[in-house]
């Protein structure tokens, strides 16, 4: 009996043991792993764009601080934050922020954009990426997104699709014929080797602030 309690006690010990490991695992090993971008397709896979989109004629010129503000009621960690403009391989932005938007897209006062927003899946645990864009698959269509540009005015987009393409494809980075548009970019699980994109339709435009 003495024997029997000993083992069943060194089962427990093991199993809590191993379910720590996996704990540390997920919020270091997978994260630090999930971070990285660069042309390896196991990596982030932010798109490279090359030359600027040009807007259609007759967009309104927008804002001297091109920095958004993005809130997403569906995402636990996406309220009222700063999405610098950057390059899909400028990690220390990426790192720094729960989410960047891509240099060389196009913005929400631009008519005929795809504002292109990238945010990492697991990201650096104590920074605003961590976790970022955890639950992006969570969004569903009709759900809304809101981004305000620094002269406070609010952007409204309705989730309309959700699909995963491979990290070397350009195209989902190009504005969508007779739409304004958001595009949300985050890394799949649990290979990080495709990414997850949510495309939202821009419904309406208020100035808040």
């Amino acid at each position: 009996m003495r024997t029997k309690s000993i083992i069943q006690r060194l089962g427990s010990v093991l199993l809590v043991g191993t379910g720590l490991a996996l704990v540390a695992f997920f919020f270091v090993g997978l994260s630090d792993t999930g971070a990285k971008n660069g042309e390896d397709p196991g990596g982030f896979g932010v798109p490279k764009v090359g030359a600027r989109q040009e807007p259609e004629k007759g967009t309104t010129e927008g804002p001297g601080d091109e920095t958004l503000t993005l809130t997403i009621p569906k995402m636990d960690r996406i309220e009222d934050d700063a999405v610098p403009d950057a390059a899909g391989d400028d990690e220390a932005a990426l790192k720094e922020h729960a989410a960047i938007h891509l240099e060389g897209t196009g913005f929400p006062w631009e008519d005929g954009a795809n504002v292109y927003l990238a945010g990492h899946r697991l990201g650096y645990p104590g920074t605003d990426s961590f976790l970022a864009f955890w639950d992006q698959n969570a969004l569903e269509k009709g759900d809304e997104i809101f981004v305000t540009d620094s002269e406070g005015t609010e952007y409204t987009y309705r989730v309309y699709e959700e699909f995963v393409t491979g990290p070397t494809d350009l195209s989902v980075t190009k504005p969508v014929p007779g739409k304004d548009v958001l595009t949300l970019q985050t890394c799949t699980l649990p290979d990080y080797e495709k990414r997850l994109i949510t495309r939202a339709e821009l419904v309406e435009e208020a100035q808040v602030a």
